[in-house]
């Protein structure tokens, strides 16, 4: 159990069967850390599906229409409870009429004010017998795979550490902490900022023309693909400062090339889930901004590079 909560160190010499050994518990770590985060997350599902619901839009055509309808519904019965409560009290009824027009108002108010009025909230459809529990239970294992990115990611770069020389663990170790951030950073994003005009536009479309129902499976799968997406994306920096390590390309040539690299956002953008123009452009600013940022990482490592190479031959001088 100790060599899956540390990583193996370079100079460590394993056989076959040991390599073979410690891969196997890693599995096992990640097979429990992903029970585990799966049972939290199917004990709060409602949570998560409440979650997902939110970008719907509340102004479907249904949902518009049925208040309207409630409401008038409410006012006649209100106007036929006032028409009763008058002859209740009219001296030209008898007493035991009088007492049945009272009963027969007061029933018709009680009915007016228990008419539904709509839901707060759309919630999607399901149209198949077992559809709400696998579609729950789709969206607890894409939770749980989220919530345990960060350990998966761990034991993973704990179990190829000791293929790594030191200096490409110096590179290795930063690139693991960064990756979840930046993929939770992804997710988000495409939550708070693009999911919500996304789906309002691709519903609202032409809604005058259509009963917009939306059934749960494919809402979740096209919420779950656009964060998934966008927080792949995200690793941009990342995979450009692996490019500049390998001398590929550096800091220069992102600048040099910006405007290529602009049309070539906005392709990426648009081969993204949400083929509409308000998800593409969503889509599209998070990577210009990223590819920015990246050309600022890879000068200061352009610089940190450079600098231990006029080290290591300063070294190498100093010895011949």
């Amino acid at each position: 159990m100790a060599r899956v909560l540390r990583p193996i160190r370079h100079e460590d010499r394993l056989s076959v069967v040991d390599h073979l050994d410690e891969l196997r518990s890693r599995l096992i770590v990640c097979a429990l850390a992903l029970a585990v985060a799966f049972g939290v997350c199917f004990w709060q599902n409602h949570r998560l599906l409440h979650l997902l619901n939110q970008p719907l839009p509340t102004a479907h055509s249904y949902l518009a229409k049925l208040p309207h309808a409630t409401n008038r519904q409410a006012q006649a019965l209100q106007a036929t409870a006032k028409d009763f409560r008058a002859l209740a009290v009219s001296p030209s009824q008898s007493a035991s009429d009088r007492a049945l027009f009272g009963a027969a108002a007061a029933n018709l108010s009680h009915a007016a004010k228990a008419l539904p009025r709509g839901p707060t909230h759309p919630t999607p459809i399901t149209i198949g017998v077992g559809e709400p529990f696998t579609t729950t239970i789709t969206v607890s294992f894409y939770f749980a795979i989220l919530i345990s990115l960060p350990l998966l990611l761990y034991e993973a770069y704990a179990f190829l550490l000791p293929a790594l020389k030191r200096s490409e663990r110096r590179v290795a170790l930063p690139l693991m902490l960064l990756a979840p951030l930046l993929f939770l950073a992804g997710v988000v994003f495409s939550y708070e900022i693009v999911l919500k005009p996304a789906v309002h536009f691709l519903q609202g479309y032409n809604s005058q023309n259509f009963d917009a129902l939306v059934q749960a499976r494919q809402l979740y799968d096209f919420e779950i693909m656009v964060m998934g997406v966008i927080g792949l994306a995200f690793q941009l920096p990342l995979v450009l400062l692996g490019l500049d390590y390998l001398g590929i390309l550096n800091a220069r040539t992102l600048v040099r090339q910006w405007r290529y690299a602009v049309v070539l956002i906005a392709v990426i953008a648009a081969a993204l889930p949400g083929p509409d123009p308000v998800t593409t452009g969503l889509e599209m600013l998070p990577l210009v901004v990223l590819y920015l940022l990246s050309i600022v990482l890879l000068k200061i490592a352009d610089r940190h590079f450079a600098a231990r190479e006029r080290a290591e031959l300063a070294s190498i001088d100093a010895t011949g």
